[in-house]
């Protein structure tokens, strides 16, 4: 498919914001008595690593890019692409499956008491702060991500560099933070 001469601005701006808006709305829907076939409590580690492999995969591209290994470079980005896709669907899945789990929640009854409050401290802080801000940049990086993939198959060097020096940091910051807040948040699973 040439991509050349393809205006996919608005295509991209719609998947964009019909994403988020898909996720959100998923998230508060009753959650479905579906049965999964398998314990879905191990999905929650499955995106971890599929954050961290992004997150590899991201830094290879850096460096390939760096040293001008070009098509090393576009596969280890494809392969993000991928894998942050593959991340996307069984993230959603897993919410529409079951119920957040809360942090601090030591005793696993889906409600905070001061006690479990108390116990947690101001790690709750860090917890927030993170979770908040990968949250904000997971939603702006499907557009960053869009666009410099399109200006890479356009051949549009100049404006795929121009855009992937914001891209690259915000993509690596929401696959890293989602590790974190994975870690943080697991014993509470």
């Amino acid at each position: 498919m040439e991509l050349k001469n393809k205006n996919l601005n608005w295509p991209i701006a719609i998947v964009s914001i019909l994403i988020p808006l898909v996720v959100a709305v998923l998230f508060v829907l009753p959650k479905p008595d579906i049965e999964a076939g398998f314990d879905v409590r191990v999905m929650p580690f499955f995106h971890a690593m599929l954050n961290s492999a992004t997150a590899v995969l991201l830094l290879a591209s850096l460096y390939f890019v760096k040293n001008g290994h070009l098509r090393a470079h576009k596969w280890a980005n494809l392969a993000a692409v991928g894998l942050s896709a593959i991340f996307l669907v069984s993230y959603v899945t897993y919410h529409f499956l079951t119920e957040s789990t809360k942090f601090g929640d030591i005793n696993h009854n889906g409600v905070l008491e001061a006690a479990e409050i108390a116990a947690v401290g101001s790690t709750r802080y860090v917890y927030y702060f993170l979770l908040l801000t990968h949250i904000l940049l997971a939603i702006v990086i499907v557009p960053l991500v869009l666009f410099t993939l399109l200006r890479a198959f356009q051949d549009d060097n100049a404006r795929h560099r121009k855009i992937a020096r914001y891209t690259w940091p915000i993509w690596f910051y929401v696959a890293v933070t989602g590790v974190i807040v994975y870690i943080m948040v697991q014993p509470y699973y």
